[in-house]
């Protein structure tokens, strides 16, 4: 299943319904941001991989994963190194 929000409460709603194998989310979402939607998730779905989009890594990076983000990717990296990383944390080889 893939489902798409355009914020966080959104986010949420969508992955406890949907039920994904990983959750890519945006830093920058209207209503809740996406480190706040991480830590609902981590509650909620806590074995599910979490992977922040954001152009702001080096701000967030040390207390993402205490905040429930498995993985932060800046956007400046291009498609090729997400799609690696989406292919491990989904058990696939790239």
């Amino acid at each position: 299943m893939c489902g798409e929000a355009s914020n966080g409460v959104e986010a949420i709603r969508q992955a406890n319904e949907l039920r994904p194998d990983l959750v890519l989310m945006d830093l920058a979402m209207p209503q809740m941001n996406g480190l706040e939607a991480a830590k609902v998730l981590r509650i909620t779905m806590p074995t599910v991989p979490v992977v922040l989009l954001t152009l702001h890594g080096d701000l967030i990076g040390p207390r993402s994963s205490v905040l429930g983000v498995t993985l932060v990717l800046s956007k400046d990296d291009g498609l090729a190194p997400l799609l690696r990383c989406l292919e491990r944390l989904l058990g696939r080889k790239s």
